[in-house]
């Protein structure tokens, strides 16, 4: 072991957990301490799209900036009573939770939603190329008939843009994604954050607009804290001004600039700590 193996966790949390990761980063290398040279990316749900654009060449400037423009091409939903019903049941499965992903998976398939094409263009939009970056990228979906959890990555034989859109699929939100005839749903539906597809690197920075979760062991500091004792690791989540700027809908896009604007701005009560697990 080097030592020296850093990992950045992105988890989920809708348009404006994408914005606000940005507006963290951004502000984060504003004040000197740049997360872009992970050695592994590990991208759920709206940290899919932050990692995707990261590691294919989009600069915290421009992804800043981009957030703060008014809004093209978003399509606007809410996460309802029933969507957190059907994320609390799948949490509380017992076992390996399999079958209730699948009972969640299924729910999404008979949902009533966008077609499914006109979701994909607007990840499209999001991402500026459809080729893997050479940066180990770990993407996760859940397969909407079984509840099998799969990691996607360069070796995966799926375009990046189908990857992060299956990863996006909010059950009964947004359609299933269809990757080479199998359709699955958000990877947020295993875990908000998937902290521990970082184990095996040394330090661990986990960004999370989103913490909750039904059993205590797939909430991200616990997660982090499972990697071992030989990993130092912190877990970032939103100030209650950002959680304020953020609003109760994380799928709100007319909310992205206020989000991504707080996560500038916490940033400078969060440099501290990060960097002391980063360098």
């Amino acid at each position: 072991m080097t030592g020296d193996r850093r990992a950045l966790v992105l988890g989920g949390g809708g348009v404006t957990g994408v914005a606000w990761e940005i507006g963290l980063l951004y502000g984060l290398a504003e004040h000197g301490l740049d997360l872009t040279g992970a050695d592994l990316f590990v991208g759920t749900s709206a940290g899919s799209v932050v990692a995707a654009q990261v590691t294919t060449g989009a600069g915290l400037a421009d992804m800043y900036a981009a957030q703060r423009a008014a809004v093209t091409r978003e399509l606007a939903a809410k996460v309802g009573a029933k969507v957190i019903l059907h994320f609390a049941v799948a949490g509380l499965w017992p076992g390996d939770g399999r079958q209730g992903r699948a009972r969640i998976g299924r729910a999404a398939l008979r949902a009533r939603t966008v077609p499914e094409a006109e979701r994909r263009a607007v990840i499209a939009q999001r991402i500026s190329t459809d080729e893997w970056p050479a940066t180990p990228l770990l993407i996760p979906a859940v397969a909407a008939e079984t509840g099998e959890v799969v990691v996607f990555d360069r070796d995966s034989g799926v375009s990046l843009i189908d990857a992060v859109a299956a990863s996006c699929s909010v059950p009964l939100v947004w359609p299933p994604t269809t990757v080479n005839g199998t359709r699955y749903v958000d990877g947020g539906v295993r875990s908000v954050a998937n902290v521990d597809l970082a184990k095996g690197h040394e330090r661990v920075v986990v960004i999370a607009p989103m913490t909750r979760s039904a059993r205590r062991a797939g909430r991200p500091d616990a997660q982090a804290a499972a990697l071992g004792p030989a990993v130092r690791s912190v877990v970032v989540s939103p100030n209650a001004a950002a959680v304020r700027a953020i609003g109760r809908n994380a799928l709100d896009p007319a909310r992205r600039a206020p989000a991504a604007e707080a996560g500038r701005a916490q940033a400078a009560e969060a440099v501290a700590r990060i960097r002391e697990v980063w360098t």
